[in-house]
């Protein structure tokens, strides 16, 4: 028999493929790069090892991330939504936003997200004529970890319509509708009128629906306003406020209520609004975001 112990690179089993594998990779010359390849391989072969996964298995899971990819397109990010409804997304965030000081926690930017947004001056509305919805006017202080005003911060907001559609699913909807970027001033204050979103299910026609049904899980979001605040020397903030009363606060299909992000979505029918155009009920919501130090960055928007 031919003599093949000096090639190091020839599996014997099951149990030396990792290492062969790990051994194959090791000229990486990127430092951070091989730490996270050398432990995906590491955790991934743990995992079949663990579940013992078949061939045909495999070819399922194979296929679940070739649809996962086929699913996603301009107005649609489905590789997003599965690291979503997998805690995958949530998970980055807190590891990322949740320490020991108090800056506001982070959450998921979601699949929805879209870049260059309307620019608004405070307190302009960001509803299109005709949209309906019960008026909400919000208003929002953005501070350092010492409590002092952040100045000339972008905010960039979003949310679904009152019937659970962001715009961009709706045919009904304006380009851009529900969707706005304003500027902090000198206290650190930013305000806009919007209508009060809903709660809404996430899409579910493709192979992310089909694995919910599979594990008999529910698709809804509770009611929820997304922030993206940015300003220079401080950490950009991707995150979320809910709405305190709202549907699924406990059972958010993507994991993404954090109790710090629960606002107040406080109702009033004193006839008393903001606007003069405003004669029946509405909703007021405040909220400070708190900054932690550091260099901003962009975010990708998922879709165009």
């Amino acid at each position: 028999m031919t003599d093949l112990s000096h090639l190091d690179s020839i599996v014997d089993d099951a149990d030396s493929i990792t290492e062969v594998v790990q051994a194959a990779m090791s000229r990486t010359d990127d430092v951070r790069l091989k730490e996270i390849v050398d432990a995906l391989v590491r955790h991934a072969h743990a995992f079949f090892r663990e579940v013992r996964l078949t061939d045909q298995e495999f070819e399922k899971g194979i296929e679940f991330v070739k649809a996962i990819g086929q699913a996603t397109v301009d107005d649609h990010n489905e590789v997003v939504l599965c690291a979503d409804v997998l805690g995958f997304s949530t998970l980055v965030t807190l590891l990322n936003t949740v320490d020991k000081t108090d800056r506001t926690p982070g959450a998921l930017l979601g699949p929805f997200y879209r870049g260059n947004s309307p620019e608004y001056s405070n307190g302009e509305c960001i509803v299109a004529d005709g949209s309906p919805g019960a008026p909400l006017f919000a208003r929002g202080r953005v501070v350092d970890r010492a409590n002092r005003p952040v100045a000339n911060a972008m905010v960039d907001v979003w949310q679904a319509s009152p019937v659970g559609l962001y715009e961009n699913q709706d045919p009904d909807q304006p380009d851009m509708n529900l969707r706005g970027r304003f500027r902090t001033d000198a206290d650190g204050y930013f305000r806009f009128r919007s209508v009060r979103p809903a709660g809404y299910p996430i899409p579910t026609h493709g192979p992310v629906g089909v694995l919910l049904d599979k594990q008999h899980r529910h698709p809804y979001r509770p009611a929820h306003i997304h922030f993206v605040v940015i300003a220079e020397g401080y950490e950009t903030l991707v995150s979320q406020v809910f709405a305190d009363d709202s549907d699924y606060l406990g059972s958010d299909v993507v994991f993404g209520v954090i109790r710090d992000l629960v606002g107040r979505f406080e109702l009033h029918e004193d006839g008393k609004a903001p606007d003069a155009d405003v004669t029946g009920p509405y909703y007021t919501l405040e909220y400070d975001f708190v900054l932690a130090e550091g260099t901003p960055t962009y975010p990708t928007p998922p879709i165009k």
